[in-house]
């Protein structure tokens, strides 16, 4: 075997055994042919006498190569000068007439040295090569641990996706347009949360009683309305009573294709049977004027497994409190509630306030933001067991609308409501009246204060008021144009879930304008649907045109928004303008109405409702009971009724 990392020992030789019989010049200790002793062995001479010559190159080079001494071209080790180059050593030759006895004593001395240097050398080689096959196999089984991390992380989300349920978005003939961006491209976010009282299975009949009810389509008892701001900054939550009287638009079932005929004489929760969650998504877009983005549904036994994984949801009571209906019995004080105790709080009406639906909303506000408080706080994030239970939990609760169906995008929208601090989140329950069909049993929106709530989160403001005054950008440094050169678009977004388009509203406006003097306004039949006229410019420098367009048709300045998303001035025709070429000045009502005030009683707390604010107080009215996300002294108003 060759060796070219040292002398070996064993190779070593004194001049006697040199062979001085070598073969031919040029024929090596690896030829077959000259030379060969007849058992076939090279003789330890030759072997080192190829070790010299092979040495001779990094000899050349400048010193010691692989253990070996670098010589002189003209004798001694490795020499290859003269007749005995082709086959004598000169550690161990006599000559061939060339090498001297000196010589030979010298590669002698030199041989026993490698000998005693020799099982060192191998020591070492041994050990390199153990070392290298160790960093192979370690790099081996690196690779096959990041490989079967990265298989299990894989097959692990695709189990997180299969838990999730999905289902159609909208099940009406019309959605509304998505909110517009702001001036730096980013959109609002509006997901409508409901909860179901599905008994559609053993637990959830466990859970929730009423056995009878185990073949019926469920209701979304719980209905809350999450609107993040478009720069995330903010976050606002509008509940609505079960109970509340509404229009439910025609809806159609996707499983069996099933229509359901438009109707204003059910309550909201009752939209959950026609069809599933996009029929109450259709339903909260009429009711408020708020495109809905997406939906998350909950049924009992998910309500149950998430406040388990949360660790339990604190909650507050201000007495003791005893719910025969609910099954919610505690002390007056704090409490962590989990498991079948946070689903009794969620679903307990006699046991708050005045015992209806108003105090429901109430109390659950309470129990969201106190969860919302422990996930942003990361109370269970830090524990990767914790960490996946939570996730189990989560997607085995839900159902979602297809284009939130991955846990991808659940975890993105996580992370856009995260951004939002804790101080700027407020929780708010519909203002509402009796009404007037059913005032014992059923709600309606309260005009003005319920028509104000909605209209601030259309348009991207902060219910707690602390918005910054609107930033218009940098002001033009130029007039706006001849009116006459202004590009001008008009579309009619007069349609929405329960009302149809109203005809010729675009091309009425565009043919107004022209007649005004803006001779490039033309109108786009493109169907859109929005609840607020709008006119949208691209850029500040265009903002006086915008002026310009908005002041002749007696627009208010609210009306204006810049967006890159369109690429002229653009004005949209909503569905708060049906009729004439004016825009219709909206009223408060005036202070001291009684006729458009609640009569006392008419809300939950059995008081008369404050007055909303000034005009332009961009404020969430008293009448909606907001509650900020910061606030941890909130505790519910236990009814007389249910004390023990």
């Amino acid at each position: 075997m060759r060796q070219s990392s040292g002398v070996r020992g064993e190779d070593s030789a004194s001049a006697e055994s040199a062979d001085a019989s070598a073969g031919p010049v040029g024929t090596s200790a690896d030829d077959t042919v000259g030379g060969a002793p007849a058992d076939g062995k090279v003789p330890a001479a030759r072997k080192s006498g190829r070790r010299g010559r092979r040495a001779k190159k990094p000899a050349a080079v400048g010193g010691e190569a692989a253990g070996v001494e670098a010589t002189d071209s003209t004798g001694g080790e490795g020499s290859t000068s003269g007749p005995a180059a082709g086959g004598g050593d000169a550690e161990g030759a006599e000559g061939n007439g060339t090498a001297t006895a000196e010589a030979g004593r010298k590669a002698t001395r030199k041989a026993a040295h490698a000998k005693k240097a020799g099982p060192k050398n191998r020591a070492a080689k041994r050990k390199r090569k153990r070392a290298v096959r160790i960093a192979r196999w370690t790099a081996l089984s690196l690779a096959v641990i990041v490989l079967g991390t990265a298989a299990a992380g894989y097959f692990y989300y695709e189990h997180l996706n299969g838990n999730l349920k999905k289902s159609n978005l909208n099940l009406g003939d019309k959605q509304l347009d998505r909110s517009a961006a702001n001036a730096a491209g980013q959109r609002p976010l509006n997901i409508l949360i409901l909860g179901s009282d599905s008994r559609n299975s053993k637990e959830n009949v466990e859970l929730g009683g009423a056995r009878e009810d185990a073949g019926r389509k469920p209701l979304a008892d719980v209905q809350m309305l999450v609107h993040v701001s478009a720069d995330r900054s903010n976050m606002s939550v509008i509940s609505v009573p079960r109970d509340t009287r509404v229009t439910i638009p025609k809806c159609t079932d996707p499983e069996d294709g099933t229509v359901y005929k438009e109707t204003d004489r059910q309550i909201i929760n009752t939209s959950l049977m026609n069809g599933g969650p996009g029929c109450t998504v259709a339903a909260w877009e009429e009711l408020t004027g708020i495109p809905v983005d997406h939906f998350m549904m909950i049924d009992f036994a998910g309500v149950v497994s998430m406040a388990d994984a949360v660790g339990g949801v604190p909650v507050c009571v201000d007495a003791n409190v005893y719910d025969k209906d609910s099954g919610l019995r505690l002390t007056k004080g704090s409490h962590k509630v989990k498991g079948e105790q946070a689903l009794q709080w969620l679903r307990t009406r006699h046991g708050f306030e005045d015992g209806s639906d108003i105090g429901r909303t109430h109390a659950q506000h309470i129990y969201m933001n106190a969860m919302v408080r422990q996930l942003k706080g990361g109370t269970k994030l830090s524990d990767p067991g914790q960490l996946t239970d939570l996730a189990e939990a989560a997607t085995k609760a839900l159902t979602v609308d297809k284009d939130l169906g991955s846990v991808k995008k659940l975890y993105d929208l996580g992370n856009d409501i995260k951004r939002v601090p804790s101080e700027r989140i407020t929780m708010t329950t519909m203002p509402w009246v009796s009404d007037p069909l059913d005032p014992d049993a059923h709600v309606i929106p309260k005009p003005g204060d319920a028509d104000k709530l909605f209209s601030l989160v259309r348009n991207d403001i902060a219910l707690d008021g602390k918005d910054k005054k609107s930033d218009k950008g940098p002001k033009p440094t130029v007039p706006a144009a001849p009116k006459g050169a202004i590009a001008l678009t008009v579309f009619n977004g007069t349609g929405t879930a329960a009302q149809p388009p109203a005809t010729r509203r675009a091309s009425d406006i565009a043919e107004f304008l022209v007649k005004a003097g803006f001779t490039k306004a033309t109108s786009d039949s493109t169907p859109r649907a929005q609840a607020d006229t709008t006119i949208t410019y691209p850029k500040t420098a265009e903002r006086p045109d915008a002026e310009a367009v908005a002041k002749a048709l007696g627009l208010p300045e609210s009306a204006l928004r810049m967006s890159p998303t369109v690429d002229r001035v653009t004005l949209v025709i909503g569905g708060d303008w049906r009729t004439g070429t004016k825009y219709p000045k909206t009223e408060e009502p005036e202070e001291g109405d009684a006729s458009k005030e609640p009569t006392a009683g008419a809300t939950g707390d059995g008081k008369k409702d404050d007055k909303s604010g000034k005009d332009g107080d961009n404020k969430a009215p008293k009448s909606s009971d907001p509650l900020n996300g910061n606030d941890t002294s909130a505790c519910m108003n236990v009814n007389p009724l249910n004390r023990f």
